[in-house]
């Protein structure tokens, strides 16, 4: 049997790792190498006005990367440095809110193939976590219980 008490905000993951629109494609590799993430919320301000993945960044990559080539690396780098983060950014973005059920997380997650959803503050304004099918997958086994719900 689920708990229907556990909400977005018990299992979302804080505080969130960001950039703005205006910052370059450059800052993304630097703190996707840096930290285990696989998704950037872009805010100005806190507000969310876009989100950019890990699949984004690799898709603006010179397909011979994977063998370092001197040529590759420099186009690689000449590309990010000259693309801002606004013009790779997804803009439309769903989000959630802290009090929303993990099955209207999961509901998303299953009907939009996405696998992160920022979370935002009761008024919309503030973005204060995200959820990522991470969460919910660790969250999912630290709770065996849950693996047959139907939530999962």
């Amino acid at each position: 049997m689920r708990d229907k008490t556990i909400t977005v905000g018990h299992i979302m993951t804080t505080p969130v790792i960001t950039v703005t629109p205006g910052d370059s494609m450059t800052k993304v590799q630097e703190l996707f190498s840096t930290y285990n993430l696989h998704h950037l919320p872009v805010v100005e301000g806190n507000k969310v006005v876009g989100i950019i993945s890990y699949s984004d960044y690799l898709k603006l990559l010179h397909g011979f990367t994977l063998f370092k080539t001197e040529k590759s690396e420099a186009y690689n780098k000449a590309i990010l440095e000259s693309l801002l983060v606004e013009e790779v950014m997804t803009k439309q973005v769903a989000t959630l809110r802290p009090e929303d059920s993990l099955e209207c997380a999961v509901g998303i997650f299953r009907e939009n193939l996405f696998h992160a959803l920022p979370v935002v503050s009761h008024t919309g304004q503030q973005l204060i976590g995200i959820v990522t099918t991470f969460d919910l997958i660790n969250y999912a086994f630290s709770n065996p219980a849950l693996l047959g719900s139907e939530i999962f």
